[in-house]
């Protein structure tokens, strides 16, 4: 599968898809940090969160930006959308949006 295929085939197969530096028990920045931090604060199921650790994954850090049109990381996607980086994620946090985003995964 084609590297890109391959991206968009894991953006479009989970609720929540996280691509991050390090893992969730092992960031490996500050922002992948205190996204993960966010998302578990909202409510996310982090048994069922979908992480891709762009530091094992030399192809998906190169590709995914063309796929995404966003430079940086850690990148965000809910429902096959992206929701942005971790300032973004911190915004929607502290309004309490990030936890409404986050639920409406769950329901399912």
């Amino acid at each position: 599968m084609a590297i890109i295929d391959r991206i968009q085939a894991d953006i479009a197969g989970h609720p929540i898809v996280l691509f991050m530096k390090g893992t969730p028990q092992f960031p490996m920045c500050g922002f992948s940090s205190r996204t993960v931090a966010a998302l578990r604060e909202a409510g996310a199921d982090m048994a069922r969160l979908h992480t891709i650790n762009v530091l094992e994954d030399p192809e998906v850090r190169a590709n995914l930006p063309r796929v995404s049109n966003w430079p940086t990381f850690p990148q965000l996607f809910i429902n096959g959308e992206l929701i942005g980086g971790c300032d973004i994620t911190m915004e929607l946090f502290e309004s309490g949006e990030l936890a409404r985003m986050v639920a409406e995964t769950q329901k399912a």
